[in-house]
């Protein structure tokens, strides 16, 4: 008789006080942990394991979801979520480009980013809602405009072909 293992219980509940402190202590050891000398520049492990291909994005996009998770667990509204994910997305997506996105990765700080805007919506939730749901709906809007000048090229380009 096969034997089953006690499932592990979910942390439904979080402390606001006490999560929030360990979520900018991530933050801050992702993206900010050293700062240059003489200068204002700083970076962290996310930008180090940025330089290991493949697999370091991947960690590192792992640790930046465990802050989305946090603020899902926290009651951040779905705006601020996507908001957070759409963060983490960029920073992804930059840090793909060999060399170039590592130093991109320099100036563009997910992880802080996304603690800031967990700070801001246990603070004033009804104000990070409101900012996030127009980052959002620009995002949308530009999203919808780069579709539709595709579709228009490609109709253009196929007009142009054919005639």
């Amino acid at each position: 008789m096969p034997t089953t293992l006690p499932r592990p219980e979910l942390i439904t509940d979080l402390d606001p006080k006490a999560a929030l402190p360990a979520v900018r202590a991530l933050a801050n050891i992702m993206d900010r942990a050293v700062t240059i000398p003489g200068t204002r520049v700083s970076f962290g492990l996310d930008a180090l394991l940025g330089l290991i291909p493949g697999v370091g994005d991947t960690v590192s996009s792992l640790v930046g979801s465990y802050i989305i998770l946090v603020a899902h667990r926290l009651g951040a509204p779905t705006s601020v979520l996507m908001r957070m994910g759409l963060n983490q997305l960029i920073d992804a997506l930059v840090g793909i480009v060999p060399f170039a996105g590592d130093l991109l990765d320099l100036g563009f700080k997910a992880n802080v980013k996304n603690a800031r805007l967990l700070e801001q919506t246990l603070e004033d939730p009804h104000r990070a809602r409101r900012g996030s749901t127009w980052v959002v709906v620009g995002l949308l809007l530009v999203v919808f405009a780069i579709g539709a000048g595709t579709a228009l090229l490609g109709y253009w380009l196929l007009s142009k072909l054919f005639s």
